[in-house]
């Protein structure tokens, strides 16, 4: 546990009107569904950072990337506190592949207004901003 917030940066995949989710497993908030990301390694820079979580991930390349909102999260149960940075971008085409499936049990591509449940924390304060990728 850390006495200062971590950064995440998450990345919103968007794909033929959809964005990319995943199931998370073995880590805070398992059973939830995310956009692949991960956190800032020191010295590295955001968009970089996007582009190399999603390709550890899911072996997607992406492409048209820009930086949007930010999210402050605090996850009372496991005492951790993440700024969350999120990224925007498209793929490159292709499929999604479980490529740590210690970390992620399935990924797939979801209309906006049709997000599945439960929701990620960044993704539900994310929600609270009423925040469109689309329109964005």
């Amino acid at each position: 546990m850390s006495s200062r917030p971590e950064v995440g940066v998450g990345v919103i995949v968007i794909h033929n009107n959809k964005v990319l989710l995943g199931k998370r497993k073995n880590a805070h908030e398992e059973g939830t569904w995310c956009f692949p990301g991960g956190k800032l390694d020191f010295g590295e820079e955001i968009l970089d950072c996007a582009k190399r979580e999603v390709l550890e991930e899911t072996g997607l390349k992406i492409k048209d990337l820009r930086l949007g909102p930010y999210t402050n999260d605090f996850f009372e149960k496991e005492a951790r506190h993440f700024i969350t940075i999120f990224v925007i971008s498209k793929s490159k085409g292709g499929k999604p592949l479980i490529l740590e499936p210690e970390k992620c049990e399935a990924w797939e591509w979801f209309s906006w207004d049709s997000l599945p449940e439960p929701l990620f924390l960044p993704i539900k304060n994310l929600l609270n901003q009423r925040f469109n990728p689309f329109s964005a």
